[in-house]
């Protein structure tokens, strides 16, 4: 494994099986727990109107309260959907956020992935990619402190620090050569479609080429900044992560729809496979992320245990086994704060 030292960040989509109020906790349980744990980052993701999907429409918002009950990981947006938000009440919002926080915000943005949001937000999904590019340039106009408009308003409090702190999530090359030129970070999802040509295609396949497009454009002297996700529920037993992680996959609408009547057929190590998951002990989990020739070329890890979705407390103990067994192997040295 290498030894470049990396960022290690917990990830969550709030999906806990409880009501919103007591997911809500039990993330921020999360995330407390990761940061004693010595992680540098905690991620949460935005999804609308659908609570098997993800459990959280307002992240930053929720990443306030988190703010106040830590006191060093940096939060995250994992990301926010720009093209159905106001690009200037974002960064308000991310800027009165940043400076509650002491500075510890990364503003991760996408232009998204799910058609039937959209049309509720009075945007065409057809449309996204160019709406998001309007609307990041004012909002990059907004943070640094520029007239954003035909007004000449500016942004009260703006907050350029934030400029360096962007991230672009995407599946294809054109937002990968936006980060690149911008000097935004590059984030990587922990799966993503195949090509319908090669249904076999390993993740990292896929992901190296977008790394190589957002290298190629990123400025001379600009420090990369690379986040690979991954599905990791690491366990003491294997048979036990194996058995929460199969009570998770053959029930969730997210392994059905990737791979239709599979899920019901495929034994439990190949149903893992085929969604990209690492699951078992930490040795099992290495030995898996082994094969992944996109990790070297991160320079942060960002964990999630979704949409395995075991209960809490398997969900914290993953959490002490990455910092502990897994992460070290991979390259990362727990914060000195921890």
């Amino acid at each position: 494994m290498t030894t470049v030292p990396k960022q290690l960040g917990f990830f969550t989509r709030v999906l806990d099986a409880a009501p919103p109020a007591e997911r809500y906790r039990l993330a921020i349980e999360q995330i407390r727990h990761a940061e004693a744990h010595g992680y540098d980052s905690a991620w949460v993701a935005q999804h609308h109107f659908d609570g098997d999907e993800g459990g959280l429409p307002s992240p930053l918002v929720f990443l306030a309260r988190a703010a106040a009950d830590t006191e060093r990981i940096r939060l995250g947006t994992g990301v926010v959907t720009l093209p159905l938000e106001d690009p200037v009440r974002v960064a308000e919002d991310a800027a009165v956020l940043d400076l509650l926080g002491d500075g510890r915000l990364e503003l991760g943005l996408s232009s998204g992935g799910t058609p039937t949001t959209f049309p509720s937000f009075g945007v065409e999904f057809e449309e996204r990619r160019e709406a998001f590019a309007r609307k990041h340039e004012t909002l990059l106009a907004a943070l640094s402190g520029a007239p954003f408009d035909h007004t000449g308003n500016r942004l009260h409090p703006a907050r350029p620090e934030l400029l360096d702190r962007l991230w672009l999530a995407t599946f294809s090359a054109p937002l990968a050569v936006t980060a690149g030129r911008h000097g935004h970070g590059l984030m990587l999802s922990r799966t993503q479609p195949r090509p319908a040509q090669a249904p076999d295609t390993a993740l990292w396949d896929i992901q190296n080429p977008l790394i190589d497009t957002y290298l190629e454009h990123l400025e001379p002297g600009t420090a990369p900044r690379i986040s690979v996700a991954r599905t990791l529920f690491v366990a003491d037993d294997r048979d036990e992560a194996l058995r929460l992680a199969e009570r998770g996959y053959r029930t969730t609408r997210f392994a059905r729809a990737t791979l239709g009547d599979d899920v019901d057929r495929l034994p439990v190590t190949e149903l893992l496979t085929r969604l990209d998951a690492h699951v078992g002990t930490p040795e099992d989990v290495l030995e898996s992320l082994s094969q992944d020739t996109a990790l070297p070329r991160a320079t942060h890890l960002s964990f999630q245990v979704h949409s395995v979705d075991p209960p809490h407390e398997h969900v914290l103990r993953s959490i002490e086994l990455v910092a502990e067994r897994v992460a070290p192997e991979l390259g990362w040295t727990p914060a000195a704060s921890a």
